[in-house]
This record gives structure tokens, C-alpha cells and sequence, in this order.
């Protein structure tokens, strides 16, 4: 076994003096091309070139005596050191960081990067980096092969972003662009890079911010979700603050626990009424496509949206016709159009659907589509009852049948 493995992390500064002793000692270094061909790497060390990190890992673990593993900026932040660490490879690591190529990138870009997001874009997960794109308005993505800025701006069609890419940095080809994400589609990228996307709105202000990353998103006052009518009146909404079937606060709280919407999903809410749901499925950091026939609903959706400070999406147009052109959802909340719009969603595989009916011959027919089309399915009888509290009398009562429907293939 490796008498020790020491990771440098390397941002094209000169290496510190920590750096350059443990490669002048070292037996074996791995890493890149442009990393092996560093003058500090001893001539007579064995020499792997790093792509897969299990791989040399395990070359390693053999190896008996000193070894480096060179890698780019920090190696503990998206890098080698928790493969290294895995107890398969029983591998004592010391590591030397450099700056992670995510700070380079914002200092590049002369921005603050407290309130980002940071998402590694490889082809199997390029589909959620994106996602995290559409639901915040600052995403540093570390991208891949095959998941570049390309790749991104052409996922990201008709959702107008801000692309900052960074192409080798730290080397003497490094260069920083500053593109629309249509025009990033256009272009053939260099690896590696990082591509910052900006957009959707007004960066927001940090004052007392406190912990890093995306910020709580809700009005001032406001706390919690699931929220009453009165918390969307001056957001676009009404004198009665909701607008639409089925929207009531605790049918509206019973949907989202079973779509459990979550950063990196796109949940797509067909008949999106008020904009209530689609606000809280985006405060909870998905990514929400709200789709309405209404030009009115589309308009309430857009202010409720601004009102608490999210990012979402809205497309005007009828179901099911208009999901033809929709990029693939995870999760979908349908708010109206019956078995044509339940049957269209199902076709396109999301994970969860859920969806309400008023009469019991209603919920059969959508329960029975459903399962016809590959889901399990549970149907519960929601009824809720607002009182008066200086009267004890009632005030309003909704009784609704809620059918939520998991794919088949993924149920228990």
C-alpha cells in the first residue's frame, strides 16, 4: 500500500512549497495530461494518467511508496478526495487545495457567488443541471463531455439565460465569454470549463444573508407553505386571493406532499389558476412549467411568481395539446381537463401525477386512465372545513376526491 497519498489541487498558480515536497518525494503521480507534463513532477516517478478515480485508485493502493494525485482547483469540492477516501481503497489522503475552479470563475466574472448554486453537469445528470438553471438565477455549472454550455443552452430552449463560460482556466488558452444561452448552442467549447448562468430576473439583494446558496424565498412576514388566500392578495390576485378549482389551502398542501417536488425536478402544473402551487413547488427549488389556457391565470401566475421572488415559467396555451412541445417532467400536478389531459401526461412518464375530482364517477375516470397507462394509484376523499373562531360557525367547507398516481415501475 501507498506509504501516503498526498492530493494537490492545482488552479495554474506556482505550486506552494507543501505542494513541490510532496511531489519531489513522490514514487507515483497521477493526473491529467497537463498536469503530468508539470516540471515539478520527478522524471523517475511512475506516471498514471487520471480518468478513471477508481481505477487509480486501486493502482494506488498497491503501490508501495509515495504518491501524488494532481487534480484541478480544490480537489475536496466536486473532486478526487471522496472517491480517494471511499473505504474500499483504505486510502489515508493529506490534501493541499487550491482555489476551486468555481471561485476562479466568479472572481473571472468580478461577481459574488454566496447566493449560487453549483451543479456537476455529466450526460446522465444534464437534465437536472438544467432544471437547477430554470428554478435560480445564479447556477455555476462544472460541466462535462457531452453536458457542455452547448448542451445546456439547447436544453434550456425558450428560457432566456445569461451564459459566463470560463474555457481552461488557470492555463495560458484560459478565456472567459459572455454569450446568450441561444447563441452558446452555436459554439464549439473547450474542455475543461465552467459555465455560469445568469438570469430570470433581478439579482437579489444579500443584506443578513447567512448561509450560502439559494435564499428562502418568501415575502417578508410570510412563513411556511401551503399558504391561505390572504398570503397572494396584492400578487396578482383578486379580491378573493385564489381563483380556479381545487385550489384550497389544504388540497393544495396534500399535492405537494405527494409530488414532493425537489431541487433538480421539473414539475409541470397544468391549469395553474392562482400560481399558488407552482410558487410553492419553486420555493421548494424545482424547477415549474405553469400552464394555463387563461391569459388572466398566466398573468396572476407571473405576479405571484415575482411577488415571492422565484423563478418560474409560464406557458399559455390549452392541454393536452400544448404539453406536445414541453421538455420531460419528473412530477405533474393536473388542475383540470379529465382523462384526455390525465392520459397525454401519462404518456410521458413523469414519476408522480396527482389530480382531484368533484364526484366520485369523476375520480374513477381519472383513476382508471391512470392505471391503464402504468401507475399505481391511491384515491382519499379530502374534506376540510374553514370556522369562524369568533362565532365557532362554518364558514367554508371543500370536500374533494385527490388521486395521486406513482409509476408502476417505481412503486413498492
Amino acid at each position: 500500500m501507498a506509504d501516503r497519498v498526498t492530493v494537490i489541487g492545482w488552479d495554474g498558480s506556482p505550486l506552494t512549497r507543501a505542494a513541490t515536497a510532496a511531489l519531489s518525494a513522490a514514487t507515483l503521480v497521477a493526473g491529467a495530461a497537463h498536469h503530468l507534463a508539470l516540471p515539478e513532477v520527478p522524471k523517475a516517478a511512475e506516471r498514471i494518467r487520471l480518468g478513471s478515480v477508481d481505477l487509480a485508485a486501486r493502482r494506488i493502493a498497491g503501490h508501495r511508496g509515495s504518491a501524488v494525485v494532481l487534480a484541478d482547483g480544490d480537489p475536496g469540492f466536486f473532486g478526487v478526495v471522496r472517491t480517494l477516501r471511499a473505504p474500499e481503497h483504505g486510502l489515508e489522503v493529506e490534501v493541499v487545495p487550491a482555489v476551486s475552479s468555481v471561485a476562479t470563475a466568479f472572481a473571472r466574472a468580478g461577481m459574488p457567488w454566496e447566493d449560487a448554486q453549483t451543479v456537476v453537469a455529466h450526460p446522465r445528470t444534464l437534465r437536472r443541471a438544467v432544471n437547477v438553471c430554470r428554478a435560480h438565477h445564479k447556477v455555476a455549472v462544472l460541466t462535462s463531455p457531452g453536458a457542455g454550455p452547448a448542451e445546456l443552452a439547447l436544453l434550456l430552449e425558450g428560457v432566456h439565460r445569461t451564459f459566463v463560460i470560463c474555457e481552461e482556466l488557470g492555463t495560458d488558452r484560459e478565456q472567459v465569454t459572455v454569450v446568450t444561452s441561444d447563441a452558446a448552442a452555436d459554439h464549439v467549447w473547450r474542455d475543461p470549463n465552467v459555465v455560469i448562468v445568469i438570469g430570470g430576473g433581478p439579482e437579489r439583494r444579500a443584506e443578513g444573508a447567512w448561509i450560502a446558496g439559494r435564499h428562502p424565498a418568501y415575502p417578508q412576514g410570510v412563513r411556511g407553505w401551503a399558504l391561505p388566500a390572504d398570503a397572494y392578495r396584492g400578487a396578482g390576485q383578486d379580491a378573493e386571493g385564489e381563483s380556479g378549482e381545487g385550489e384550497a389551502p389544504g388540497l393544495r398542501a396534500a399535492q405537494l406532499a405527494h409530488l414532493g417536488p425537489r431541487t433538480g425536478d421539473l414539475l409541470w402544473d397544468i391549469g395553474s389558476g392562482s400560481g399558488a402551487l407552482a410558487v410553492e413547488a419553486a420555493r421548494f427549488g424545482a424547477a415549474v412549467l405553469a400552464v394555463d389556457s387563461d391569459p388572466a391565470a398566466c398573468a396572476r401566475t407571473a405576479a405571484a411568481a415575482r411577488a415571492f421572488g422565484v423563478q418560474l415559467q409560464v406557458v399559455e396555451g390549452r392541454a393536452p395539446h400544448v404539453l406536445e412541445r414541453l421538455p420531460e417532467p419528473d412530477v405533474v400536478r393536473i388542475g383540470g381537463g379529465g382523462v384526455p389531459v390525465v392520459t397525454a401526461v401519462a404518456d410521458r412518464r413523469p414519476e408522480r401525477i396527482v389530480t382531484h375530482a368533484s364526484t366520485r364517477d369523476e375520480a374513477e375516470a381519472l383513476g382508471a386512465a391512470l392505471a391503464e397507462n402504468g401507475y399505481t394509484v391511491a384515491c382519499s376523499l379530502l374534506q376540510s372545513v374553514e370556522l369562524d373562531t369568533s362565532a365557532w360557525s362554518e364558514r367554508e367547507r371543500s370536500v374533494v376526491f385527490l388521486l395521486s398516481a406513482l409509476r408502476s415501475d417505481l412503486a413498492p
